[in-house]
């Protein structure tokens, strides 16, 4: 009888909590954040993740972690597992993480699966990088890092795959994160911290964030002018994150939080690096719309870096009223990949399924598809 597969997992519980209150991370700052009203989702992501693998579930046992950072998603999913590892505090910390880390490898895991962001990926990568294959599962604010799933779905079907015992090729893949301090004040300062082994299935595995700067000024300037030639009056504009948006309001000659979400009525800015609550408040009931680019390389629309755009705000303002902007050679980088929405949200990923126009210049605009790892 063939032995059954022996899945690591961690969870980062605090990963992601800054995102939706504008925190640009999570990174010492999760005291903050739940005081600000963030709700914990790194659990929620890890158990979306696992469901995939619920039909299998005689096929493998857990290796994990006791409490929030794996047993209570394996008790509430009903799996077979063993805890290794005893978090030293509470919160849990990186120190946890590198630990746990340590403790399931060290017992056999197959797969390390972990959900967290780019500095849980930093954290496993200094423990285990040469000694296991992982995957991470996509809980944090900024997601750098190639290690990461396009989605949890994404992460659930492909390990479903692994656990079924298909062939999937493995490859390395870098581990990037940035300066966090740095991000809170507008400057992306991301290096390279090491490579992991992962399963090299690029329909599943996010592509690395492209930096530097947009090298079609004109291009912006284009794209900057029509849009504000467009702009309706009583109208309040939610205005993405990103340099592509960052052009629009120098356009305005407004300030601009490069890495959060502004809100513009009538020319002016109203509320400025808003958290997701203050958005909802906003946009409801209110004639509303929202201005957004992609991240270049990858193509998240949704999901990366601008979590205040909840499943609650982009419900209130309608995938009709969703106004995305980026130069062609940016959608050329996806080499004909779809746009991504991982918005936390099955149902909504769903509905913002399908072709959509982007505004690529002066009235100039393409179409191109908008989906989500899930769809067939």
């Amino acid at each position: 009888m063939a032995s059954r597969f022996q899945l690591g997992l961690i969870i980062n519980p605090l990963a992601g909590l800054g995102g939706s209150v504008g925190l640009k991370g999570s990174d010492g700052q999760a005291q903050q954040a739940m005081a600000l009203g963030a709700l914990p989702q790194a659990m929620n992501r890890a158990k979306t993740a696992l469901e995939a693998l619920l039909e299998q579930r005689d096929k493998f046992d857990v290796l994990t972690v006791a409490g929030d950072m794996g047993e209570n998603v394996c008790i509430e999913l009903g799996l077979t597992y063993k805890v290794l590892y005893q978090p030293l505090s509470s919160p849990s910390t990186a120190q946890d993480t590198e630990a746990a880390a340590k403790a399931l490898c060290q017992q056999g895991a197959d797969l390390l699966l972990f959900a967290g962001g780019d500095g849980t990926a930093r954290n496993i990568c200094a423990a285990v990088a040469e000694h296991t294959t992982v995957l991470g599962i996509p809980a944090g604010v900024k997601i750098h890092s190639g290690v990461y799933a396009i989605s949890p779905q994404a992460a659930g079907k492909l390990v479903a795959k692994l656990v079924a015992g298909e062939l999937v090729s493995l490859s390395e893949a870098p581990v990037m994160d940035i300066d966090e301090q740095a991000f809170r004040s507008g400057v992306v300062k991301a290096r390279r911290f090491g490579e992991m082994r992962i399963p090299a299935q690029l329909r599943y595995v996010q592509s690395v964030k492209m930096g530097g700067r947009e090298s079609e000024e004109l291009v912006l300037a284009d794209l900057a002018a029509y849009v504000v030639s467009q702009l309706e009056d009583n109208v309040r504009y939610v205005m993405g994150s990103g340099s592509t948006v960052a052009a629009v309001m120098a356009e305005l000659g407004l300030d601009n939080t490069l890495l959060g979400v502004d809100v513009i009525e009538n020319g002016q800015l109203i509320a400025s690096d808003v958290t997701a609550m203050q958005l909802a408040d906003l946009v409801t009931d209110y004639p509303s719309k929202l201005i957004i680019t992609l991240i270049g390389g990858q193509g998240h629309v949704f999901g990366r870096g601008n979590q205040q755009l909840s499943p609650e705000v982009i419900r209130a303002i309608g995938r009709d009223n969703i106004l995305l902007i980026a130069s062609k050679a940016k959608l050329q980088q996806l080499d004909g990949r779809p746009l991504l929405a991982d918005t936390g949200e099955v149902e909504l990923d769903k509905l913002l399924t399908g072709l959509i126009n982007v505004l690529t210049g002066y009235n100039d605009y393409v179409m191109y598809r908008l989906g989500y790892e899930d769809e067939e």
